[in-house]
């Protein structure tokens, strides 16, 4: 066995079993405290909605369990169980070029994938999402999902992957500098046109209407010298009860979207809270700084890529036999997690510190308590856990703990 094989496997072992230690320890712990609603959020969340959101959230991370597994078991068949070189030899034999093959194969791989994956997404939206009244989803509008996202992402990803491909074959040993700034420039492109022509393929944008709602928010806009080209809400009751809000787009381009669900669940004051929190990341330039943090990321990720399709044991110690362009950067997208997901925590760390920062920011725009008053709504029509395993939260969540976010609040109040 090769030893990057070894290694490999190794890798594939040790994540596997630390996700399913965490998910273990994140349902021991949510049981633990099932029966008793934290002091900090004694009479704000009664108990028989502290426990929905404990059977909820344990529901979720027990049926997580299955798709690790899975996937694991698939990366395994994909490559050292010869997939992707019954792929590739099926692909090869239509006589295509290079190119052409490369993007045969890929195309081949997303759609067999996600037919695979397919189940474990009919059962969390049709089955445990509607077990705990959020599901809004019909059938029709799940499969136009579906046709939609496969259209858009022919659309979009295969004069990209050609691109890719192109530069690989005919650019000489800096192909993966070229590589991403082409990257770079199509990543940019998406959010910039993300607002107005993609997102409105799946959902419904109305202009928030006049009123004193909207005078709150376009103070508060000029309070905070932020300028957008428009105030929108989107009919996310369409697929679900979960609210949320956001702005996406960069440039005059930029769009604040609420879900109309949120304005269900929020007053004036609360909502206006909310906003101010998104637009603290705004401020503090958290967009900014996790958009150069992906920038640099996909940079060494290529520069290691280019040193690696010069080695045959790169390919031959991952189950496929004939090196190729497109092949090695399927399979060093396919088993890159594996050997990053030890990085997620430092991840997380950083998210979980922008929050604050935007939640401070948010406490001096507007009132600490009406934030927490909004936070406080959302972890309950959320069913939001207010009790994670403190090891599996650091780990894992964007946003920090419930009981710690709003204690950090409450001390800026």
């Amino acid at each position: 066995m090769h030893s990057f094989t070894l290694l490999f496997l190794t890798m594939l072992a040790l994540s596997l079993a630390v996700r399913l230690w965490l998910s273990h320890r994140q349902i021991a712990h949510i049981l633990a405290h099932r029966d008793k609603v934290p002091v900090a959020f004694s009479g704000k969340i009664g108990l028989q909605d502290h426990q929905k959101a404990a059977d909820y959230t344990v529901a979720k991370t027990r049926f997580g369990r299955l798709p690790l597994v899975y996937d694991a078991g698939l990366l395994l068949i994909w490559t050292l169980g010869g997939g992707l070189e019954w792929l590739d030899q099926t692909a090869s034999a239509y006589g295509f070029n290079p190119i052409m093959t490369g993007i045969a194969v890929m195309l081949a791989f997303m759609l067999i994938s996600s037919l695979l994956e397919l189940p474990f997404s009919i059962y969390s939206t049709f089955v445990l999402e509607e077990r705990f009244g959020f599901n809004r989803t019909t059938v029709k509008t799940f499969l136009v999902d579906i046709v939609k996202g496969g259209v858009l992402a022919l659309l979009l990803g295969v004069p990209l992957l050609w691109t890719i491909l192109w530069l690989m074959e005919k650019s000489g040993d800096l192909w993966w500098l070229y590589a991403w700034l082409v990257w770079t420039g199509f990543s940019l492109f998406i959010m910039w046109v993300y607002p107005t022509l993609i997102a409105p393929i799946f959902n419904k944008f109305e202009p928030l209407e006049e009123g004193d709602t909207l005078e709150r928010i376009k103070a508060l806009l000029h309070r905070c010298g932020f300028s957008s080209n428009g105030i929108f809400v989107i009919d996310g009751s369409k697929r679900s009860s979960h609210g949320n809000a956001y702005f996406s787009g960069f440039g005059r381009n930029k769009r604040i979207v609420f879900f109309d669900t949120l304005l269900q669940m929020l007053d004036d004051d609360q909502l206006e809270a909310v906003l101010a929190h998104e637009l603290g990341h705004f401020k503090k330039k958290h967009i900014i700084k996790g958009m150069l943090i992906s920038f640099a990321t996909t940079f060494f990720a290529l520069a290691l890529l280019s040193w690696l399709i010069k080695n045959p044991w790169f390919f031959s110690a991952l189950g496929v036999s004939t090196p190729s362009n497109y092949m090695a950067l399927l399979l060093f997208v396919l088993i890159l997690p594996v050997f990053t997901f030890l990085l997620h925590p430092l991840l997380s760390l950083f998210s979980r510190k922008n929050e604050f920062e935007a939640d401070e920011f948010a406490a001096q725009q507007t009132q600490a308590d009406h934030l927490i008053q909004a936070l406080v709504g959302l972890y309950k029509e959320n069913a939001s856990t207010l009790t994670p395993d403190p090891l599996y939260s650091a780990f894992y969540d964007s946003h920090p703990p419930a009981p710690v976010r709003i204690a950090h609040l409450t001390a800026h109040n």
